[in-house]
């Protein structure tokens, strides 16, 4: 009767496991993580309970019932720790993927905008807007307010020409402040 006790006890954790495994949404790579980490917590505190209930009983029938229900809760709860173990493992290889991929797109896009930008510059400079002598001050002007460079950027563009306009003899330590604006 016990033993019956036991594994039921067993087959209902087991079952109420798999059941919430299968039927949570899904959630995101470091959700994934803590979930697993705390299902592994969960399973192994209702798999301690169940095996201790389980060992109470037995112990009280007979001897040899309780050695059978210790082996059987530990095996239990070894097979909890294992699966625990592997979805919290699995977690983690996919929380750490997806940053990898976070990681790699950001850098793409931000050496994508300083070549742009670099680019801009060039073509100001080849078109002769921008010259190591001088440059237009209206036709670059409305150059940076037509381009698709971020507002920020262009603000910050902007007043790099200003200043220029208000003391020429900055220029080539402007220029270097403009290229290096664009290169960040």
């Amino acid at each position: 009767m016990s033993r019956i006790l036991v594994i039921a006890a067993i087959v209902i954790v087991g079952g109420g496991a798999a059941y919430y495994f299968m039927n949570q949404p899904e959630p995101t790579p470091a959700e994934r993580l803590e979930s697993a980490a705390q299902d592994a917590g969960n399973a192994l505190s209702d798999a301690a309970d169940a095996a201790r209930d389980a060992a109470e009983d037995a112990v009280a029938t007979a001897t040899e019932q309780a050695a059978d229900v210790a082996q059987q809760a530990t095996d239990a709860a070894t097979e909890a720790v294992e699966q625990a173990t592997e979805a919290a493992t699995e977690a983690a290889d996919q929380a750490t993927t997806a940053a990898t991929d976070l990681a790699n797109a950001a850098s793409e896009q931000v050496a994508s905008l300083a070549n742009d930008g670099e680019k801009w510059v060039q073509s100001m400079q080849d078109t002769g807007i921008l010259t190591k002598d001088g440059f237009n001050y209206d036709a670059l002007v409305l150059a940076v307010q037509g381009s698709a460079l971020s507002q920020d950027t262009k603000d910050s563009v902007l007043k790099i020409l200003a200043d220029i306009k208000a003391s020429p003899e900055t220029f080539d330590a402007k220029l270097q402040e403009l290229k290096a604006l664009f290169a960040s």
